[in-house]
């Protein structure tokens, strides 16, 4: 029996890293993407959005760094603070001043959310009807997160890249804190199994239905945008970005990358917040369905426990089986882990991260049949609503 589950473990692993897009490669990267226009076209104005709910201790960063943007093209930056009480507005117009650069920054405040909406998206619907209504609305929007930090050149090549291949949608993977002991163990961890679930070139191959966006960092055609329904067709997603994915997919080709370009300014000093960014959504990428959750978890039983179980406690074959298996997961683990920066020993702890994702997944669950599902500060907003299962 054991060396029949192992073997069946070993066939998955011989999918995920055959058949799986090369998911685990990290080779989806903006390294190599160009800086200038193709021959003939012109630097479009952006309108930057960027969603900001209690944001004080990066809000200062994180805008400083869209404003310090090497971009030939005109940007506006529209800050829209959903209803902080941290004085997150306060700050980031009292920065834009010291930098002589208030005309170039509008702060919207976000009150009232609808029913049927989830916070952040109400709060980027509301910048977007702004830049809508401008004289001269944006070809392009960028919808960047708060805690995020860009290079002075990411909205260069977005833009070139946008341009160039005509992508509806380009978005980053921002690059995730790593410091702590707590996200040292769990953040790559968490991109490797986003990559897994939305192989990146997949994403980016127009002939793949695979749909998916990092919420970070997204630029977005507002036509395209448009065209496909606005805002308002996902507007009660939980997992907004990988909904903006799949709706814009529909319009044109979308691209999706790792960068170091961007860079999440949100430090988890402990385990717990790492609980809480995964609870927040882990039963709303399942649908809210027991069935989904059910063999969610039986396949990381499979997959992550399976092998290091035969291989320490099995005998014969089962236990060559258990090492081979094993031997394939380190394996996929390690190009992550040297994007980060991080001791390559740390692939053999890749069956317990596992299985605390899994812990994690199932209280998602809970939290939702209990009424307190998609938490977010202060506002629960895990219910389904239209938009969660598109």
């Amino acid at each position: 029996m054991m060396a029949a589950l192992a073997f069946a473990a070993l066939a998955v692993w011989a999918v995920l890293l055959l058949g799986r897009g090369g998911f685990w490669l990290c080779r989806e990267r903006d390294d190599d993407w160009p800086a200038r226009l193709s021959a003939g076209a012109h630097w479009p104005e952006i309108v930057a959005i960027v969603p900001a709910r209690d944001e004080a201790q990066v809000i200062e960063r994180s805008l400083g760094a869209l404003l310090a943007q090497d971009y030939a093209g005109r940007l506006r930056i529209v800050l829209v603070d959903d209803d902080s009480s941290d004085g997150t507005a306060k700050l980031a117009s009292a920065m834009a001043e010291r930098l002589g650069r208030r005309d170039d920054l509008t702060i919207l405040t976000n009150r009232a959310v609808p029913a049927g909406w989830t916070g952040k998206l109400w709060a980027v619907r509301n910048g977007l009807v702004f830049a809508e209504a401008l004289d001269a609305p944006p070809s392009l929007v960028l919808f960047c997160d708060a805690d995020i930090a860009l290079a002075p050149d990411t909205l260069t090549h977005l833009a070139a890249m946008a341009v160039n291949e005509r992508r509806v949608l380009v978005s980053l993977m921002a690059r995730l804190s790593v410091e702590t002991p707590a996200e040292k163990a769990l953040i790559p961890a968490f991109v490797y199994f986003f990559a897994q679930l939305y192989p990146f070139a997949w994403v980016s191959d127009p002939a793949m239905r695979t749909a998916a966006a990092a919420g970070g960092c997204m630029l977005v055609d507002r036509v395209a945008l448009q065209r496909a329904g606005g805002l308002e067709s996902i507007r009660g997603a939980i997992i907004d970005d990988c909904a903006l994915g799949r709706l814009l997919k529909t319009q044109g080709p979308i691209r999706l990358a790792l960068t170091r370009r961007a860079v999440s300014l949100r430090v988890y000093a402990t385990l717990h917040p790492i609980r809480r960014m995964v609870t927040r959504s882990a039963y709303a990428e399942l649908k809210y369905s027991p069935a989904r959750l059910a063999i969610a978890l039986t396949g990381l039983a499979l997959t992550y426990l399976l092998p290091p179980l035969a291989l320490f406690f099995g005998e014969g074959l089962a236990r060559w089986l258990g090492l081979a298996g094993y031997v394939a997961m380190m394996a996929s683990f390690l190009p992550i882990l040297r994007f980060y920066g991080l001791p390559l020993v740390l692939a053999a702890t890749l069956p317990l991260v596992a299985l605390l994702y899994g812990a994690f997944t199932f209280e998602s669950a809970l939290l939702h049949w209990r009424g307190r599902g998609g938490a977010w500060k202060g506002r629960y907003q895990g219910s389904p609503r239209p938009g969660d299962a598109a």
